[in-house]
């Protein structure tokens, strides 16, 4: 027999692999931080042994839920402006608040907030872009979980910088720091068309193939954002990006509403990545993405929650459930988007977008021990007769009851194990009187 540092033992194991293989009454064995180990408990038993044995009785495990385009940070402005659509949202509430907000103090504390909020949700890997990336990556490494972390680049002065030179300094900087670290990628992030110039997006591409890592996006969120771009370039938003050369399979898009088809297929051919936000979408009437035609025509998609403040939480849970729900009717086809494939977003083909699938988003011996396990044992995850069914369109992010990253446990039995829960909550509600009197003002 040979040693292991952790057993994870689950009446199923959901291993999201090719061929969507379920194992009834499987384990799971981890050495190093990977997978060495996943089959039937009975033969993972009889071959690997450890000290440490998470039991899983009433329990699935699967691989770590993927959130792929959010704002971590925006967590401590959930609920400020509700109601409003995207354009008056931004520059009426959001960007005046982060002016007078925004730091790296303010970043760090918040982003504990969103990692604590995401471990008890079961996601274990993020996308973000945000502004002060070292204080968000120190947050998140604190909390255990991994993340692709992007500075925000724009065309106009923000509370982390002024000119066009700084936001490029401190995307420089964040890479030199982090390009080698176990669970933070630097990611390029220039925010999005309508506030970037060709010239700083090329600058961005630039500096990503350089530098060899992802680009984040925002792109054709609204119809604002179209009608703006063929008024400025005489193309729509994916059309104009083609033309100056940026698509690639380093580009994870954020968003993607209004597409036409022809938008779709350059978003195949050239293997750009979506993250597919349907909450926050439909919170600021943004529209509904074509997502079943970007399937078919073989886009990379995954599922993302924006930031808190526009969705109002970080549930990918919840995401899968929204999204498999809302293109039924849109479709007016009870099968569209079933739960096989919500699931796959949510793990497998969301680390296909960020560029991670060789490392993460399936449970497979070579992977890292990215797991989570769902407790079955409540009245409604109660009888069982699809257990697909029952994570998509059952479970909530309460009943996630263990979080393991790179053979780490992180929370056991709703505990979470690398943070202060009351004293970040404590530290959230300071700060959140702090942004009341500034947003009272507007």
């Amino acid at each position: 027999m040979t040693e292991a540092d952790l057993l994870i033992c689950g009446d199923y194991v959901l291993t999201m692999n090719s061929e969507m293989e379920v194992i009834n009454g499987g384990a799971i064995a981890i050495k190093g931080g990977e997978i060495v180990a996943v089959g039937k408990e009975v033969d993972v038993r009889a071959n690997y042994y450890s000290d440490k044995i998470v039991e899983g009785r009433q329990r699935v495990l699967l691989p770590g839920l993927i959130n792929t385009h959010t704002h971590a940070a925006m967590v401590y402005f959930r609920g400020i402006a509700d109601d409003l659509p995207l354009k008056q949202w931004l520059e009426q509430y959001i960007w005046p608040t982060e002016n007078a907000m925004v730091s790296p103090e303010f970043v760090a504390a918040s982003v504990e907030l969103a990692c604590l909020e995401m471990i008890k949700a079961g996601v274990t890997t993020y996308n973000d872009m945000y502004f002060f990336g070292e204080a968000a990556a120190a947050s998140t490494i604190k909390a255990g979980i991994r993340a692709l972390i992007g500075v925000a680049i724009l065309d106009f002065p923000t509370a982390s910088a002024k000119t066009k030179e700084d936001y490029f300094r401190n995307a420089q900087r964040m890479i030199e720091q982090f390009r080698r670290h176990e669970l933070i990628t630097p990611c390029v992030a220039p925010h999005a068309l309508y506030t970037c110039s060709r010239e700083t997006l090329k600058d961005a591409q630039e500096l990503a193939e350089k530098e060899g890592l992802p680009i984040h996006i925002h792109l054709s969120e609204t119809q604002w954002e179209v009608s703006e771009m063929l008024s400025r370039y005489g193309q729509r938003p994916v059309h104009y990006l083609n033309s100056i050369g940026f698509l690639s399979d380093r580009v994870i898009a954020a968003h993607c509403v209004w597409l036409e088809d022809s938008e779709i297929e350059l978003m195949a051919k050239n293997n750009v990545g979506i993250a597919h936000c349907i909450e926050s979408n439909l919170k600021l009437a943004s529209g509904i993405a074509p997502l079943p035609q970007l399937i078919r025509g073989g886009v990379k998609v995954g599922l993302g929650t924006d930031g808190a403040a526009s969705n109002n939480d970080l549930s990918i849970l919840g995401e899968m459930s929204t999204a498999a729900k809302v293109h039924k009717v849109v479709a007016k086809d009870p099968t569209v988007i079933d739960a096989k494939t919500a699931l796959l977003m949510a793990t497998r083909w969301g680390a296909e977008v960020l560029g991670l699938d060789g490392r993460i988003g399936s449970l497979e011996v070579g992977k890292e021990a990215d797991i989570i396990s769902i407790n079955l044992q409540r009245p409604h995850l109660t009888p069982i007769y699809d257990i697909y069914s029952h994570i998509v369109y059952a479970s909530m992010a309460s009943d996630v009851d263990m979080v393991c990253v790179r053979g780490r446990l992180l929370m056991k039995d709703r505990e979470v194990l690398t943070l202060d829960e009351e004293g970040i909550i404590t530290t959230a509600s300071k700060w959140c009187k702090r942004v009341g009197e500034i947003v009272k003002h507007f």
